[in-house]
Formats: structure tokens, C-alpha cells, sequence
């Protein structure tokens, strides 16, 4: 696997990214970088004013800012629009071209047919593909990957080193699953006997469903559903470390920060965002647009609704709400 160099103009990264461009097109560009740590070939960005000075005069061969710098005469070549964040993270993918993979199975790899495998499948050393399962056209499967029997892997994925799929997922085309996750495993869900007091495991028989353009962190579980399926929605961001239990629902462009944890059957609308170490009880569900700071907690069946309301606390607030309890409770301890 070996990495491309691309080269490009200020130019050509202006009109790729939408700028208006104030100086020097041709002045190329090789990488990015941040103003504190800026070579030159670098491009950078600034979203807040206060920092044009410091962005201007860095080793950056060029910046990406705001409309506030639009009237700023400089040598530096400046890209100007008005998300410049967003144009900064579209710029990188012109400027890093992805890993070159050569296609092919490493001669290690376990591979039981039939099996359906796309072209330019990239399928590196001990990777171990049970019976039925298909993969889709460009993607990449890293060592030690191990597919169970049926799953379906759709195109242009890519799959980490030591990923591990359970039998029967379904993943969706353009995926980023990091090393250590582990999709398809049982929930946990038991039933107890009350003669014995003993637990006896309920069937985990469903299916997990993951849609397109999903990023899937490292170490992250994500439990299969117990009689009926638990999905993923399209273009979601699932941080390092984070569980989701069985039958959970989670709609599009949701982002959950690590350490995150989803009881069972739990419904999060599209466009919710979750901060780190938030738990969910069961049954619970997040309305659309929804925000939940870090450590927030949600009892189970209850339902946070508000589109770009912000959250926050245990039992989770709206935060005005949350705030104004805290400082009655500083009053009163300082009666006491």
C-alpha cells in the first residue's frame, strides 16, 4: 500500500472548493496543515477574524477564511467563502489522494464459496470470509478481518485491520469501519426464572443494517437486533468506543462522540447530536435535530423533542433548565 503526492494549484483548489480567489493562483499547494505548525507548500484555514493576523503571517503557502478577510490586501494568495472549515476539509481530500491499494487476495487469506467478490477488491493477508457473503466493487478489507456466513459488503468500503462481522450484515456502499469493531454481535438481552432465579438468554435471530456512507470508530460495538433489525442511517458518525444495543433505530446524519452508550431498542431521529459518554436508557427516543452534551443521560422511554434544542444533565434538561436548577441549588447551599 503506498500513499500518492498530489500537487495542485491555488487555483485549481478554488474552484474545487468554490472560493473566490484573492492573489496568486498558481502558487501550488502540497499539503495542510494548522497556522501553528504550517510549512510552506501548506494550506490553512481560519474561521474567526481574530486569528487573520497569525494565518497571514505563517509559513502557509495560502488561506482559507471567511468573508471578514475579503478586503485585506496580503502577498498570500487567500481562498474566500463563507464555510471556510468545510472548504478546508474538502481541500484535504483534493490534496491527500487515497492509499493506492493493489487488487487482489492475499494467498493467506481464508475464503469458503460461493462467495461473490466485486472487481478491484482489495483483500489483505489473514482475512477470514465465511460461506454467502458478498463484497462489493473497490473495497478494501484489512488483515485480520473476519466475515461471517452470508454478510453483504457493499462498494468502495473500507474495512480496518482486526474488523470483525458477524453472519447476516447487511453494510451499505462508501463505509469507514476502524479497527476493532465489532458489527452483529448478540444484544444483551436475558430472561429471568423465577423458580431458580436463574437467566436464560432471549434469541438474538435479527439482523443488523448499516446505509451508505457511514463512519464506524475503532473498538465500537454494534448489536444485532433481537427478533427484528437494528440500522444505521445514512452518512451517521459513530465515534471510538461506543456501544449501540439491539433493535436501536438511529436515522441519518447523526454524530455520537465516543464512549456513548445505547440501550435497547432506542429510536434517534435524523440529525441528532450526542456528545461524549451519553447514556440511553431503553425505549427511549431523540426527536429530530436534537442536541445532547457530553455525560447527558436519557431515562428510559422518555423522549427529548426540539429541533436545535440543546440538552444536558441526568435526567437530560433542556440546558436554560438545567442551569437555572444548578444555581437555585448554589443558593440554597449557601443558606445551609
Amino acid at each position: 500500500m503506498t500513499s500518492v503526492t498530489v500537487r495542485r494549484s491555488t487555483r485549481e483548489v478554488a474552484e474545487f472548493v468554490g472560493a473566490r480567489l484573492l492573489g496568486d493562483g498558481s502558487v501550488e499547494l502540497s499539503g495542510i496543515a494548522s497556522i501553528q505548525s504550517a510549512s510552506p507548500g501548506d494550506l490553512v484555514f481560519i474561521d474567526d477574524e481574530k486569528n487573520l493576523e497569525a494565518a497571514l503571517h505563517s509559513r502557509a503557502a495560502a488561506v482559507i477564511a471567511g468573508d471578514f478577510a475579503a478586503g485585506r490586501a496580503n502577498d498570500k494568495p487567500l481562498l474566500i467563502l463563507a464555510h471556510p472549515k468545510l472548504a478546508f476539509a474538502r481541500a484535504a481530500r483534493l490534496l491527500y489522494a487515497k492509499p493506492v491499494r493493489k487488487p487482489g487476495v492475499h494467498p493467506s487469506v481464508m475464503v469458503h464459496l460461493p462467495e461473490r467478490i466485486g472487481d478491484d477488491v482489495t483483500i489483505d493477508e489473514r482475512v477470514v470470509i465465511a460461506a454467502e457473503v458478498e463484497i462489493g466493487d473497490g473495497t478494501w478489507i484489512g488483515a485480520g478481518c473476519v466475515i461471517g456466513r452470508g454478510s453483504v459488503i457493499g462498494k468502495n468500503c473500507e474495512l480496518h485491520p482486526n474488523v470483525t462481522i458477524y453472519p447476516d450484515v447487511r453494510l451499505g456502499d462508501r463505509l469507514i469501519i476502524h479497527s476493532g469493531a465489532v458489527l452483529g454481535s448478540d444484544g444483551f438481552g436475558y430472561v429471568r426464572d423465577s423458580a431458580t432465579g436463574h437467566y436464560e438468554k432471549f434469541p438474538q435471530i435479527g439482523r443488523l443494517e448499516i446505509a451508505d456512507d457511514v463512519e464506524i470508530g475503532a473498538n465500537t460495538t454494534i448489536d444485532r437486533g433481537a427478533l427484528d433489525v437494528t440500522r444505521i442511517g445514512r452518512g451517521t458518525k459513530i465515534d471510538n468506543l461506543v456501544h449501540v444495543g439491539h433493535n436501536c433505530d438511529i436515522g441519518e446524519d447523526v454524530v455520537i462522540a465516543a464512549q456513548t452508550g445505547f440501550s435497547g431498542s432506542i429510536t434517534i431521529e435524523k440529525n441528532v447530536i450526542l456528545g461524549g459518554q451519553v447514556g440511553i436508557g431503553e425505549h427511549a427516543r431523540i426527536e429530530e435535530g436534537v442536541m445532547l452534551g457530553g455525560q447527558g443521560g436519557v431515562l428510559p422511554n422518555k423522549i427529548l423533542r426540539g429541533k436545535g434544542v440543546a440538552f444536558w444533565g441526568t435526567p437530560a434538561k433542556p440546558v436554560r433548565e438545567f442551569l437555572r436548577e444548578l444555581a437555585v441549588l448554589a443558593r440554597l447551599a449557601k443558606r445551609d
